[in-house]
């Protein structure tokens, strides 16, 4: 009968998922400790833990590594709380209608007690008795024992691990994605070793809980079926004995599956490939092995008293294989050797391929990198997640090599194959910096800073409390490097942005922003004209992290009808106006000033010439040379006030001012007056 079309719907809201099956059948074990069982029901539950215990060790035996079950722990939890419930299920029913006979318990209790039995008390109760030992002692306290230093091994080896994984990483030798995924797996496997560090006290305990259980039904059953029901001695012996060792096998044998099952993935250690690849591959990789074996099986057949056919079988069988091996390997040793394949030239792709940032040390600054405590690879890590949150600009992987034709405490930066910055290290001295300028009035070895070119001196790391309390920045050999790599950086920002990187950008915009570069690029402009204008941007150290505002900027342009460079990028700027005049804002919260007079800005706007679009300055040398001097005048009295001032023009020539002032000071800033903020508090320091 069809359910109506109204009820359909309804019923598939409630129907369970995974989860709550799986609640479900956690809430009826427990129900089953409290609550008796048919026996029906108790043969299929009997039924259904020999086939559980059955499959989880043949996926034991099939892994291929032992976090591919990582589930392993919560199966085993699972499993012993099935066979614990069952073993009170059985032991009612036995001490309860125990006196009916062996059938009392169910047909799968009774089957296993007459199987092992045998007809034979004693006999039966003896090998039961081994099979506990077995599992007990054995499997049981081996397997933990293995999972117990598996994890202290595998937790003291989780810090080097990380840091073989952040020292690929800042070398760029992997990926941020493969990163991502050897820590996931190093995490997995951490957990994975505690969880069977604990799960081995649940096996132990489920063997302990059996042999006591297998004792209470055997004293329980015999007083019981004696005393209460008025059974034969004997009769109750026999019946309570098949009973209790017919639950016992059928609660053990699950029991010492599970127990090898975890034994073999507890010792499978980190090998890849599953058992039966890795037994033979190992035990009958060589064939001189094998010939011994069959030596051996030949003299112990013949030692008096001895069964000779099954010993020659073995030792046919070994020495077969030994000399099936031993052949195999002559025809390898025999054939000649395939010739050498013919050296030609790499491919040009390997010729033309370049490291855009590479760091090369002396064979003496090695330690750095590499080591217990590889603090420079930590902090070319710290270096790229703080460019690409300041500048909008995710930094290439830095390239760490040794260069033996460097001096051993030498360094050298390298932007594009081409050296930007050296300096020499002096592991392990410290360097005390006088924020002064003038050289430490300290014991040590005197030097330049390399980034900034100040004075310092090379320290003693006992003297390192004494420099700070002269007021000195003292920093280790690792961070004068870093100091020294991030400045670098900075200076070259826009050179390291490539067309690739460009287009990386703007493929992980949000979605929301997408329809902005659908609309954009490549109708309004391309990906290399606004590669230019990003470039421009970190020439001056702005910010590309709003993109989407450059972006915005670029269409107000270019619908404009202006197609330039400068004049897209002057519009930019004027819509990063509050982000230019917040980057510029002095420690006093407002922005210091120095103008251009209106003098200099007819001097400029007559000086230029060629069209409108591509406008070139055309001043004569001796006016260049007395506008740089006053230049530097109004400065030098601004840093003498303790002001950083910031140089303000006309829009018309802030680009060709900018380009005259960052030749002999590169990080003063020049503003147009619509880049400053209308809310933006100013001050004018000065004038030119």
């Amino acid at each position: 009968m069809a359910l109506p079309a109204w009820l359909a719907p309804v019923l598939g809201r409630f129907r369970p998922g995974g989860d709550v099956v799986l609640a479900l059948g956690v809430v009826l074990l427990l129900a089953v400790l409290v609550v008796p069982l048919p026996v029906l029901l108790l043969d299929a539950a009997l039924a259904l833990s020999l086939t559980l215990s059955v499959l989880v060790l043949m996926v034991a035996l099939f892994l291929q590594r032992p976090l591919d079950f990582t589930s392993f722990p919560q199966v085993l939890l699972l499993s012993t709380l099935l066979r614990l419930a069952l073993n009170v299920a059985t032991t009612r029913i036995i001490l309860t209608h125990g006196h009916e006979g062996p059938q009392a318990a169910g047909h799968v209790v009774a089957a296993f007690g007459g199987f092992l039995m045998g007809g034979d008390v004693v006999v039966g109760m003896i090998v039961f008795a081994i099979l506990l030992v077995v599992n007990f002692m054995v499997v049981t306290k081996g397997s933990g024992r293995i999972a117990e230093v598996a994890a202290r091994f595998s937790l003291d080896a989780m810090p080097g691990k990380q840091m073989a994984i952040d020292a690929d990483l800042s070398a760029g030798l992997i990926e941020e994605g493969d990163a991502r995924r050897r820590r996931r797996e190093l995490e997995e496997e951490s957990a994975f070793h505690g969880a069977m560090d604990g799960a081995a006290k649940f096996v132990r305990g489920d063997a302990i809980a059996g042999l006591i259980i297998t004792v209470i039904n055997l004293l329980g059953g015999f007083a019981i079926g004696a005393l209460r029901h008025g059974m034969a001695f004997g009769d109750a012996i026999t019946t309570f004995s098949a009973l209790t060792v017919g639950d016992g096998l059928v609660s053990q044998i699950p029991a010492l599956l599970i127990s090898v099952a975890a034994g073999i993935v507890v010792t499978k250690g980190s090998g890849e490939g599953s058992a039966d690849e890795a037994i033979g591959r190992q035990l009958g990789g060589g064939w001189k092995p094998l010939a011994l074996v069959a030596g051996a099986a030949v003299v112990l057949g013949l030692l008096p008293g001895m069964p000779l056919l099954p010993f020659l079988a073995l030792a046919g069988a070994a020495g077969a294989t030994a000399w099936a091996k031993r052949e195999a390997a002559n025809q390898a040793a025999a054939a000649p050797p395939p010739p050498p394949a013919p050296i030609g030239e790499p491919p040009v792709a390997e010729a033309l391929r370049m490291d855009l940032l590479r760091l090369e040390l002396g064979y003496g600054l090695l330690s750095l990198a590499a080591g217990e405590a590889p603090r420079l690879t930590e902090q070319i890590r710290a270096l790229r997640r703080s460019m690409a949150q300041e500048m909008g600009f995710v930094l290439p992987s830095v390239r760490i090599q040794d260069n033996l034709d460097l001096a051993p405490d030498t360094y050298v930066i390298r932007v594009k194959e081409i050296e930007a910055g050296r300096g020499q290290l002096r592991p392990p001295l410290h360097l005390a910096i006088d924020p002064s300028g003038q050289v430490p009035l300290m014991a040590g070895e005197r030097t330049t800073e390399p980034a900034f070119g100040l004075p310092a001196l090379w320290i003693e790391e006992t003297l390192r409390e004494e420099a700070l309390a002269r007021g000195c920045t003292v920093v280790d050999t690792p961070g004068v490097l870093a100091t020294h790599l991030t400045e670098t950086v900075r200076e070259h920002m826009a050179e390291m942005l490539s067309f690739a990187e460009t287009q990386k950008l703007l493929d992980e915009l949000p979605k929301e922003h997408q329809k902005l570069v659908t609309d954009l690029i490549p109708s309004q402009i391309g990906v290399g004209g606004l590669q230019r204008i990003l470039q421009a941007l970190l020439t001056e150290r702005v910010s590309i992290r709003d993109l989407p505002t450059i972006l915005e900027g670029v269409q107000e342009a270019t619908t404009a009808g202006s197609r330039s460079i400068p004049g897209i990028l002057a519009m930019v700027r004027t819509r990063l106006a509050r982000q230019l005049s917040d980057a510029a804002r002095g420690p006093a919260g407002y922005l210091p000033l120095i103008a251009l007079s209106p003098e200099w800005e007819m001097a400029f706007a007559e000086s230029l010439a060629g069209p409108p679009e591509e406008r070139q300055l055309a001043m004569a040398p001796s006016r260049l040379q007395e506008f740089m001097q006053r230049l530097r005048e109004s400065f030098d009295a601004a840093a003498a006030a303790g002001e950083s001032p910031v140089l303000v023009c006309s829009g018309g020539i802030r680009g060709h001012v900018r380009a005259i002032v960052e030749r002999f000071r590169p990080a003063t800033t020049v503003l147009s007056q619509n880049e400053i903020h209308p809310r933006a508090r100013i001050r004018t320091v000065g004038s030119i």
